[in-house]
């Protein structure tokens, strides 16, 4: 079987920090990420041809967009690609949340998931690729483990200390 790829696409290089936080939290859970900065408003060919590229290749895949203010990357990207897109947009401050408007509506036809916290849309990326790698499904178990864990020792800190 191919290895899974997760193409990390950004809109501008404003937004590595947000890939890198998803990228982090990929490399805890045993994924490596490719990362690119392209721009549908202002790089669309470029970003076409490698959309072009990556989907002739037959690897189970799932692509992160991460753009903020007018994220047309997240639209652009799954229409024309049949694996899935998870949106994670930064939220401006200078918008005060607005923004998000644009990557939760879509044309008809269009339908990236939209995911917040970098490190969620990580997680949805592995599960979404778990679904054809055993391995990779153990891993996002043990993290949901940590997880539950990590609630139940708050709660037994806050059962002792009443």
């Amino acid at each position: 079987m191919a290895k899974a790829r997760v193409i990390i696409l950004m809109g501008s290089a404003s937004d590595l920090p947000h890939a890198e936080a998803v990228q982090a939290k990929l490399s805890q859970l045993g994924l490596d990420a490719e990362m690119h900065i392209l721009s549908a408003h202002k790089t669309p060919r470029e970003l076409l041809a490698l959309l072009d590229d990556l989907e002739a290749d037959p690897s189970p895949k799932v692509y992160i967009t991460i753009a903020g203010r007018s994220n047309a990357l997240s639209g652009m990207v799954d229409a024309q690609v049949r694996a899935p897109v998870i949106a994670v947009p930064p939220l401006s401050q200078a918008f005060a949340g607005a923004d998000i408007f644009s990557s939760l509506r879509m044309p008809s036809g269009v339908a990236p998931a939209v995911v917040l916290e970098p490190e969620a849309a990580a997680l949805l990326a592995a599960k979404m690729l778990s679904l054809t790698d055993p391995g990779l499904g153990d891993r996002v178990s043990a993290e949901q483990q940590k997880a539950r864990e990590k609630v139940l020792q708050a709660n037994r800190a806050l059962r002792e200390g009443q």
